[in-house]
């Protein structure tokens, strides 16, 4: 018999027993340590501290490490395998996942359902009584696929190449299965009564889920092979459920904005509004909607990672030991880390607020200069760097600028605009006073308005409305019109302009 090694994960007090050879990547996944870049060995993200065993420094841990960090046995988890005994010093990460418990109307329906919100960082899905309305389970996780990049354009990098779409295709379509047989095991006497399944997610997460191509995602115009609605039955899917139920994946609305976006609208009810409103969801890309019931126009912009953590120096998840939230009192920046323990990183809002504050204080300039060289220290050991102050610009610049376009060929200005709607998790937790001082958000605070998981609410609106002649959404989707940001000639002007921070 093959002699198991022991890999101990600490603080956790796990102790994993494990075949020798194992890889670190696979093992520590499964424990919610995040592979920024796939697993490429082409970041520090995943980095873990060596207290004893045998980790042997490889050529990628010498690029991404400096001799102080190797020293001190710091090592890529992606590239080490468990050759020895381990133990290994990581921090837990705890996520809060939104879901959502928002009443709304609908007409009764016999049998079950279920909405899912398939992210590109989380899944959230509610198994609902279509009788009653009411959920009767929710289940949440980590999107599996994370494993092979934790940004839209590592997963599509890494689908569009040999059998990477197939990887995560079956990876993703076995999480969700495992997900549905979670929810119905909580009512077992009721399963046969599930009937439908909706699902929503952004561009790519639908082509990846469906079995699409995402190659035409990874170039210019990054058109997609097929955003239409997609109807499956659960067997054609893998999934032995009973009655053998049928699962649509809602349309996308062009180009990167996905069916969450389109699950947003219905949440929102833009599409019925007088007054022109904007719904924002702010993320890797960052998709905005703005108009009323006569015309809706929509776009994505590639702001990039920042507000998820990723390409920041000591950048993560919203998740324990992050940073949050950071203010200004007497002179000086005060943090608040999650958890309510030692800081690790710094989330997406915490990042805001600390650019926000360090302009207040004069220690960034409006071209995003820091004035010292050494960064900008919140609290020790996590600091700010001139290179994380220039990610946040380009993902803020990109964002303003796509809204200005949108407002400007609706023919409409900012000023115009009588609600937005922040949709996400990043929008739920974001200081407004803070994005609107960056430049990120440039309408009255009192008009922005965190909007909650809209992506799961809209889903859920779906299910009641599947027997209705827009089950398909048609005449919605005629309603909204995409616009390629890349493909207007004042973009790039514009862009460079919103990088500025504001005076």
């Amino acid at each position: 018999m093959t002699r198991l090694v022991q890999v101990e994960l600490l603080p956790l007090g796990k102790v994993l027993a494990v075949p020798p050879g194992s890889t670190l990547r696979d093992l520590l996944f499964d424990e919610g340590v995040e592979f920024p870049c796939g697993g490429r060995g082409r970041c520090k993200g995943c980095r873990v501290k060596v207290l004893s065993g045998h980790a042997p420094v490889r050529a990628e841990d010498q690029q991404a490490l400096d001799e102080a960090e190797l020293a001190a046995g710091w090592r890529l988890a992606c590239r080490l395998r468990a050759e020895t005994d381990l133990r290994l010093e990581l921090a837990q990460w705890e996520v809060e996942i939104l879901t959502d418990h928002t009443t709304f109307h609908f007409t009764p329906q016999d049998g079950l359902g279920i909405a899912l919100d398939l992210g590109t960082t989380t899944l959230v899905g509610q198994l609902l009584d279509l009788r009653s309305g009411h959920v009767l389970g929710v289940r949440t996780a980590l999107n599996a696929q994370a494993r092979h990049g934790a940004d839209i354009m590592s997963r599509v990098d890494f689908g569009a190449h040999g059998s990477g779409r197939d990887i995560l295709t079956r990876l993703i379509r076995e999480q969700i299965g495992g997900m549905i047989g979670e929810l119905l095991a909580a009512v077992p006497d009721r399963a046969g009564e599930l009937k439908n399944i909706v699902l929503v997610g952004n561009t790519v997460m639908h082509h990846l889920f469906c079995g699409l191509s995402v190659e035409t995602l990874s170039h210019s115009p990054f058109e997609p092979e097929d955003d239409g609605l997609q109807v499956f039955r659960a067997t054609s899917l893998g999934w032995a459920l009973p009655g053998n139920p049928t699962v649509r994946f809602l349309p996308g609305l062009g180009g990167f904005v996905g069916s969450d976006i389109l699950a947003g609208i219905l949440a929102t009810r833009l599409h019925e509004t007088e007054a022109l409103v904007a719904l924002m969801d702010l993320g890797t890309n960052g998709e905005i909607v703005l108009g009323n019931r006569k015309r809706l126009l929509c776009a994505a912009t590639a702001a990039g990672p920042a507000f998820e953590g990723a390409r920041i120096s000591m950048g993560m998840r919203a998740a324990t030991g992050a940073i949050s939230e950071v203010v200004v009192r007497a002179g000086q920046l005060h943090c608040h880390v999650l958890g309510g323990g030692e800081p690790r990183g710094i989330c997406g809002s915490g990042l805001v607020d600390a650019v926000a504050g360090g302009l207040e204080l004069r220690m960034i300039q409006p071209s995003g200069r820091l004035d010292k060289r050494t960064g900008l220290t919140l609290t020790p050991p996590v600091s700010l760097t001139q290179g994380d102050i220039r990610e946040l610009q380009l993902a803020k610049g990109a964002i303003a600028a796509g809204l200005r376009i949108l407002a400007r060929q609706w023919g409409a200005t900012l000023d115009d605009i009588t609600r937005m709607h922040l949709a996400g998790a990043f929008g739920n937790y974001i200081n407004r006073q803070s994005a609107r001082r960056i430049g990120l958000l440039q309408v009255p605070a009192e008009r922005i308005e965190p909007a909650g998981n809209t992506a799961l609410l809209g889903a859920k609106l779906a299910l009641f409305r599947l027997n209705q002649q827009d089950g398909s959404y048609t005449a919605l989707c005629r309603q909204i019109s995409h616009v390629p940001l890349n493909a207007d000639p004042e973009f790039q002007e514009i862009y460079v302009d919103e990088m500025r921070f504001p005076e």
